[in-house]
């Protein structure tokens, strides 16, 4: 492989989604945000997803059109083969990735996976959890003790207490994508 599989992994409300619908408004050379394939509604929360039902998800997982596959919080969630593509072709790409499921992506992706895992502190964590309503206060705890006692090793970390535009700074970085971007340029 050529590319870079970055793997951005951090709990709900971190602010994944915010950081990729970020990367996706910039223009980065050589750097794509690939979409999951999720079996839930195409409105139900904030990730800009492929929506597919558990037929139609099978369906691709049996195909092999799945380069990885899992199963969280009652949904299935998978990352389609194109990525490989991309990869061959010398792109990074940057997946909103599972903290439970690492150890997959390392299987398949080895030395060209890059896990970064996305933390904030529990005070924000919980003001942003609060501030969606999508949880009720004791699913809002738990959200926080599971956040609190999970970190993969070895793993780059990025605080994203801070702004948006400082958070995509700072992971280009991690990334080792700062200079060669403006190299490009």
């Amino acid at each position: 492989m050529k590319g870079k599989l970055i793997w951005l992994m951090g709990p709900s409300g971190s602010g994944k989604d915010s950081l990729l619908e970020v990367l996706r408004q910039q223009a980065h050379p050589q750097l794509l945000v690939a979409h999951r394939y999720i079996t839930r509604p195409a409105n139900a929360g904030c990730e800009n997803h492929i929506a597919l039902s558990e037929a139609e998800f099978f369906t691709r997982a049996g195909h092999n059109l799945l380069a990885l596959s899992w199963h969280a919080n009652g949904l299935y969630y998978g990352v389609g083969v194109e990525i490989d593509l991309w990869l061959h072709a010398g792109f990074d790409v940057i997946v909103n990735g599972s903290r439970a499921h690492l150890a997959q992506a390392k299987a398949r992706y080895a030395d060209a996976l890059l896990p970064v895992c996305l933390q904030v502190s529990p005070d924000i964590l919980r003001q942003r959890l609060q501030a969606r309503g999508r949880e009720n206060g004791a699913e809002i705890a738990a959200r926080l003790e599971r956040a609190a006692r999970y970190a993969p090793p070895n793993c780059p970390t990025l605080n994203n207490d801070g702004s948006l535009l400082q958070s995509v700074e700072i992971l280009l970085t991690l990334m080792g994508r700062k200079e060669r971007d403006h190299v490009c340029l």
